[in-house]
């Protein structure tokens, strides 16, 4: 046992690991204190689906392993991780968010699972995410709504809503989520939190949950720029299981994410500014997000960054529309994944929707069921895909037009939408003002950044889109913007307003 306090509040992989080394921290009294935390406060956020029943035997084996041989077994020795409900892990139940899935155990782990554990992690956590990651909003049928870290009476964004809550909350050191639409960006944005899109084949997607197959990607949800850095390097990178990997060789920076951190710098850098998705000033939701983004951007601006101001991406609306593919791709996507599985209670998309194994506010489903089984049977099918790929290129062109290194923008137009908002169903999945969809509809890297927060204390994040393979970059930029900024603020719901909810 340590003799040196040691709190796990908004702690990070290095400082634990230097704990572990000098105050002899072990892997079991780190779970135990995130256990702990989660029990007591767990109850009301609805951030975590199931506890891995092995989480202290693995943290012991961690401690016997460093023990014995004085090393660490990997980057993430005995570091908790919370990974959202989509990933498959082998011996812990995954739900998909569906609670017809609630009892499902897979035979094997996904391929981020199987890394984290070489990594020498210790998987503490599933954590909720809306049914089949079908949705903006935290709503699940197998654990209802997950509340925002910092206002209990809004939503902790979707589809990643367990990740982004608990690692907000200290739930965890570091979290895994996926993106198909925005799903590790918003919960990021709204919990005050890094979440980073990655190239799609970078991370293989073997053993999650599909919903856009050529737009899924996991990602991981952090409190730090470092951390998140540390975690690529362990899951980037070649698996003959997913062939989209193969992206994985063509960068240049497979196991280096970490290291060119520390060649970071704001000097010089070029950022547009689209302005074109910022709300209007006039909206009571859109205005306190505009300024906590401009004070972003002026904190750049001193740091040295140069700013293009008021980009613009030609037939922006007209692409989002028409690069909008979950109502046709998903069906197939999904039905396709359950019926190749040994155990699963349900084999279709038909079968979960018929058995009404989802949440009722999940109004995505009503969409989803209606596609033809198969998306090629739909006239527009094909022009839709190619339209991905203009897209692309009209975005890609207006980065080389003005030499940009990135562009800039609020990750969603408004605030965290209140539990009221979303129960009156002000916004369905496919009319929320999210600009998230621009990164995942030309399936392009971007990064959420925590951008601050409103006088009413409720956080705000922004968007820097890039260029294919420009990870490195954005987590450099990232990096330099938390240096001057430092964004991170802990919650202070608990205690509080969430027990009095």
């Amino acid at each position: 046992m340590t003799n040196i306090p040691f709190t796990i509040e908004e702690t990070t992989v290095t400082e634990i690991h230097e704990a572990i080394k000098k105050n002899g921290l072990t892997s079991v009294e780190l779970v135990d204190s995130y256990l702990k935390r989660i029990e007591e406060y767990d109850k009301e956020v609805r951030a975590v689906v199931t506890i891995n029943p092995k989480a202290g035997k693995e943290a012991a084996e961690l401690d016997t392993y460093y023990r014995k041989t004085g090393k660490m077994k990997g980057p993430l020795h005995g570091i908790p991780v919370l990974v959202k409900d989509q990933a498959e892990t082998a011996g812990i139940p995954t739900s998909f968010g569906s609670e017809a899935f609630k009892h499902y155990i897979p035979e094997v782990d996904a391929t981020v699972v199987e890394k984290l554990r070489e990594a020498g992690a210790v998987i503490l956590a599933k954590t909720n995410l809306c049914d089949f990651a079908a949705g903006w909003f935290s709503f699940s049928s197998v654990n209802g709504q997950t509340r925002n870290a910092y206002d209990p009476n809004r939503d902790a964004g979707g589809s990643s809503a367990g990740t982004g809550a608990g690692v907000a909350l200290n739930f965890g050191t570091i979290g895994i989520g996926e993106d198909t639409g925005g799903s590790a960006r918003i919960p990021a944005s709204f919990n005050n939190l890094f979440g980073l899109r990655p190239t799609i084949g970078l991370i293989s997607r073997f053993g999650f949950s599909p919903l856009v197959h050529f737009q899924d990607t996991p990602g991981p949800i952090t409190r730090t720029v470092r951390d998140m850095a540390k975690l690529m390097d362990v899951l980037v990178g070649y698996d003959p299981k997913d062939e989209f990997t193969t992206a994985a060789t063509l960068t240049k920076h497979v196991g280096q994410y970490e290291a060119l951190l520390e060649e970071s710098t704001l000097k010089g850098r070029r950022i547009g500014i689209l302005r074109q998705v910022f709300g209007s000033n006039e909206d009571m939701d859109s205005y306190p997000v505009n300024q906590v983004v401009e004070a972003a951007i002026k904190k750049l601006k001193d740091a040295g960054v140069e700013f293009i101001d008021e980009i613009t991406i030609p037939n922006l609306e007209q692409y989002l529309e028409e690069t909008s593919l979950y109502t046709l791709q998903s069906k197939k996507d999904i039905t396709n994944f359950l019926s190749n599985r040994v155990r699963t209670p349900l084999k279709s998309l038909d079968e979960v929707y018929d058995h009404k194994a989802f949440h009722p506010l999940n109004d995505l489903f009503h969409d989803i069921v209606n596609a033809p089984d198969d998306p090629t049977e739909a006239e527009s099918y094909y022009r839709q895909r190619w339209a991905q790929e203009e897209f692309k290129q009209e975005v890609l062109n207006v980065m080389a037009m003005h030499q940009l290194d990135a562009i800039l923008y609020p990750d969603v137009k408004i605030l965290p939408p209140t539990y009221q908002d979303l129960e009156d169903e002000k916004w369905t999945c496919l009319t929320f003002p999210t600009n998230t969809v621009i990164a995942s509809q030309t399936k392009l890297p971007a990064i959420s950044i925590p951008g601050g927060f409103t006088p009413e204390g409720i956080p705000v994040g922004f968007e820097l889109l890039s260029k294919p393979f420009s990870e490195v970059e954005l987590l450099q930029i990232a990096y330099g913007y938390e240096q001057i900024a430092q964004p991170r603020r802990e919650p202070s719901t608990l205690n509080g307003d969430l027990e009095s909810v």
